[in-house]
């Protein structure tokens, strides 16, 4: 799939809501300049190496397995808000809170109902969980512990579907007819759920006081889920270490702050098993 392609997905919105929620695409703001947004942009040799390692993977894998993992993701994530919206925080929280966490619910439920369907017209059965920990939840006593676990869930998501979605194109499934929609593309709808989540993230961060984008300079990001081989602070993308590899322009350049803030980083399939494990339950 062309790169180009690829961000073009990613920035694809959903009509219903997300002209109302903040993009991570403010992250370029911080850069201070369009001298410095241009100039990594018309980098050649790093556009050539995004070209190919703009999403990472193993290049390998079992459609059944891919999609359950996703499956099982947004199962956590749908439970979740179920559990918010049920709960006494929520009911004691304004109208916009309100509204935002039942559309994001909303989302994660429509995810549920399609990779169920993906799954099935792949040949596998769907996966299911107890659902998010009521052990865990009953320890979230304020609507903000609620939006600090939601901000963990979702930017989690963002970077596991970054993830997989190598393993989803070297599949080499360009279609499959599922219930509902029809027929859809795997790797697309992978990339704009990942888009959906990403927006998640950066509302769930807005309602916070936090930046939308994984700063480095959050209230959470010393927390494991920003953590992991390739670390949120990483300043090096495509082998290029952003702070001083050099661009077209002469002066301009980006500190350790730009180059974290500007990319989100992948986890492992196997990092973000150790996350989401410990808060499955009845």
């Amino acid at each position: 799939m062309n790169f180009l392609n690829i961000i073009n997905q990613l920035a694809e919105v959903d009509s219903d809501v997300f002209d109302r929620l903040d993009s991570r695409r403010a992250v370029f703001s911080s850069l201070g300049t369009v001298a410095k947004r241009s100039a990594l942009a018309a980098t050649p040799a790093l556009l050539a190496s995004f070209f190919q390692k703009a999403y990472a993977g193993s290049n390998a894998g079992d459609p059944v397995e891919i999609f359950n993992y996703a499956l099982t993701l947004e199962l956590l994530e749908a439970d979740f808000y179920n559990k918010v919206i049920a709960s006494s925080q929520f009911a004691g929280t304004n109208s916009a809170n309100q509204a935002a966490i039942r559309q994001i619910y909303k989302h994660e439920a429509a995810h549920v109902t399609l990779l169920q369907n993906v799954v099935r017209a792949v040949g596998g059965t769907p996966t299911t969980i107890p659902g998010f920990s009521t052990a865990v939840f009953s320890t979230l006593t304020t609507f903000a512990a609620q939006l600090q676990v939601a901000q963990l869930l979702e930017d989690t998501g963002v970077r596991a579907y970054k993830g997989r979605a190598a393993d989803i194109q070297a599949l080499g499934v360009n279609s499959v007819t599922v219930s509902g929609p029809g027929a859809i593309n795997p790797l697309e709808s992978a990339l704009r759920i990942h888009s959906v989540e990403a927006r998640h993230a950066a509302h769930i961060r807005y309602m916070r006081g936090q930046t939308p984008w994984i700063s480095g300079n959050g209230d959470l990001d010393s927390q494991a889920y920003y953590q992991g081989n390739t670390p949120e602070s990483n300043v090096t993308q495509a082998g290029y270490n952003l702070t001083t590899a050099g661009t077209p322009t002469p002066g301009v350049t980006y500190s350790a702050t730009d180059a974290a803030a500007s990319f989100d980083e992948i986890l492992t399939k196997s990092e973000v098993l150790a996350l989401a494990t410990p808060l499955i339950g009845a």
